[in-house]
Parts: C-alpha cells; sequence; structure tokens
C-alpha cells in the first residue's frame, strides 16, 4: 500500500484489525521503521483528533513531524490550472506540491469539500494533485469524499465493543446549523460494508449519499424504527448530495436529535460520533455522557488506526528498490 485515501486500501479487513491489536498492543515495537524518516502533514482544514493522533502516531514509529497549516503562516495557495493568479494566492500548488516533496518521506493530507463544484469533490483534486506531483506515498487525513483514518478507528472500535458477530449498526443523519460534507459518511457506509454485519442508514428525505457508498445498506426514512435492536448508533450530520441541492442545508429538525427515548429503543447499544460534537444538536448531553458513550475510546483508537497505516506506507517505503540502493550508498 502506497497511498491511503480508501478503507478498501486496507485489503482484507480481518488482517487489518489484527495488526491494528498488535500496534495498540505494542506501540512502540517499530520505531525503526520511521527512524530519519519525516512525516509532512498538510492541513488546508481545522484539526484537533486527526492532527494529534497522527502526529502521536507518526512519533510512535521513530518519525519527525512537520505540521503545516496552509491559512496560517504559509503562502495562500492557487489550486486551479489555467487561473490569471493576479489574486491574493502568490503560489500555486503545482509548484509548491513537489518543493513540499523534497522535505519528507510521507504526506498526509486534510482537504474537505469546497461544495463549488461536486465533480471537482467527488473527484479528490487536491488529494489526488499530492499523489501525482509530490513523488511520495501520500495518505488522506479526510478529503473531500472519505475520512478514511476516521473509518478505521471505527471498525477497530467496533470489533472492541461488539457483544455479538453481527451486530446491528445504524447510522443516523442528525441536524447541524453548518453545511457539512459528506466524508465521514461516505467512508463509515464503505467501511461497514466490507463487513457481514446488518447496516442501516436513516436520514430525512433529501439526504440521501452516493449510492456507491451506500451500497448494500437499508435506507430507512423513519429513524426510530431504524433504531430498533440496534447495537451501534453511529451519528452524524451530512449536506445534500443529490442534484442542485449538492451541499446544501435542508433540514434542522430537532427531533432528529439523538436522545435517551430513541436509545431506548435499541439492543443497549453504544453511542459512537467522530467528534467534534454538537451537543443538544447532534446528541444530547445525557446520551453522551451515558456509560454506553464510547466516543472517547473511539477517537482514542485515531493513534491506532494511523500507526497501522503509516507502518505499513514506511514498510512499502523501506522494502523500495531504490531506497534500498540509497541505503548501500550512504554507507
Amino acid at each position: 500500500m502506497r497511498h491511503f485515501t480508501s478503507i478498501t486500501q486496507l485489503g482484507n479487513l480481518q488482517d487489518a484489525l489484527a495488526a491494528a491489536k498488535y500496534v495498540k498492543e505494542h506501540p512502540f515495537a517499530d520505531q525503526e521503521l520511521g527512524r530519519n524518516k519525516t512525516l509532512l502533514m498538510i492541513f488546508f482544514n481545522s484539526s484537533l483528533r486527526t492532527r494529534l493522533s497522527t502526529q502521536k502516531a507518526a512519533m510512535n514509529l521513530g518519525m519527525n513531524v512537520i505540521v503545516l497549516d496552509v491559512n496560517q503562516g504559509a503562502w495562500k495557495l492557487e489550486t486551479e490550472r489555467g487561473v490569471i493568479m493576479d489574486s491574493d494566492k502568490p503560489e500555486h500548488l503545482l509548484e509548491a506540491i513537489p518543493v513540499m516533496g523534497c522535505c519528507c518521506d510521507v504526506i498526509g493530507v486534510r482537504a474537505f469539500a469546497k461544495f463549488e463544484s461536486k465533480e471537482d469533490d467527488y473527484n479528490e483534486v487536491i488529494v489526488n494533485q499530492f499523489i501525482k506531483y509530490s513523488g511520495k506515498p501520500v495518505f488522506s487525513m479526510e478529503a473531500a469524499t472519505r475520512h478514511p483514518l476516521q473509518t478505521f478507528a471505527d471498525l477497530i472500535t467496533i470489533e472492541e465493543y461488539k457483544k455479538t458477530e453481527k451486530p446491528k449498526i445504524v447510522m443516523t443523519w442528525a441536524p447541524h446549523p453548518k453545511a457539512l460534507p459528506q466524508a465521514v459518511p461516505n467512508s463509515f457506509a464503505e467501511g461497514i460494508n466490507m463487513t457481514d454485519y446488518e447496516f442501516v442508514i436513516t436520514h430525512p428525505h433529501g439526504y440521501e449519499l452516493d449510492p456507491a457508498f451506500v451500497g448494500r445498506a437499508r435506507i430507512e426514512y423513519d429513524q426510530r424504527k431504524a433504531f430498533e435492536g440496534a447495537d451501534f448508533i453511529y451519528a452524524k450530520n451530512w449536506s445534500a448530495y443529490t442534484g442542485d441541492n449538492y451541499g446544501k442545508v435542508l433540514c434542522t429538525d430537532r427531533d432528529w436529535t439523538v436522545d435517551a427515548e430513541k436509545m431506548a429503543l435499541t439492543n443497549n447499544a453504544y453511542f459512537m460520533h467522530c467528534l467534534p460534537v454538537r451537543r443538544n444538536m447532534i446528541v444530547t448531553d445525557d446520551v453522551i455522557e451515558s456509560p454506553q458513550s464510547i466516543v472517547i475510546p473511539e477517537a482514542a483508537n485515531r493513534v491506532v488506526s494511523a500507526q497501522t497505516v503509516l507502518k505499513e506506507i514506511l514498510t512499502q517505503v523501506t522494502q523500495n528498490p531504490e531506497y534500498q540502493q540509497n541505503i548501500k550508498h550512504n554507507k
């Protein structure tokens, strides 16, 4: 695995979960793998868990880490080809990317959907430019359409907490005051579709996701009916995907907020959310503070997911014949 932009690139999920279990139990076992190697983390958007967990994961592997916030302390970057650069963006991404590649061994990129063009967002223009022009392994720290490190952490968490081999997983839309990308729900659906778990997605009409991600999931527009017998509730807001409504907020109905009354319909389900969460919009205080809320262990597993992916990428780097030749030359 040279690049990581989708949970499906993990290959066999059970093997990946076993690798993650090993990493969690032996976090410092592979420091030699990252020695004298540098991870460059590039943020086009804000981050807390992703930045902390990925940096911690790299340090656990013995790597040096450079963090670049594109919006603070760096030149503003133009991302479009063919544009006349007479605005406040003095540097083009197509020159910046190769320069970044000269300064590191692995690149992590965080770049959200802009909602200006569905085609550009769903073609992952930003991340794919890094893959094409950096000359280095690239992994997604959340892109326009997917958040694979989050999904891997979610799958690790479900594996740790499930009480039955085939739990019922319900992903529910919940209200939010702003238009949010579909990256997390897309990616979560993609990940659950790699399992044999029962999978239900519930949301208001108009919030249908890309069918390519929905896969075999059953769509239920009645949230309470969807919750019945659930073992895990995964709450997330997303904006509309279909037609001219792409990127729009169509509903802010707080009847979709996850509360104790709805959780009582479940099979004593665990509550999950990727965080940050808007309390009393997405979920009520009593639910997120309850013993069945596993949002903190879920967040902690972000270190494990990032470290497992980085370990695999570093293994591929060190096995590269060009890398081996450089090692011999430097000796």
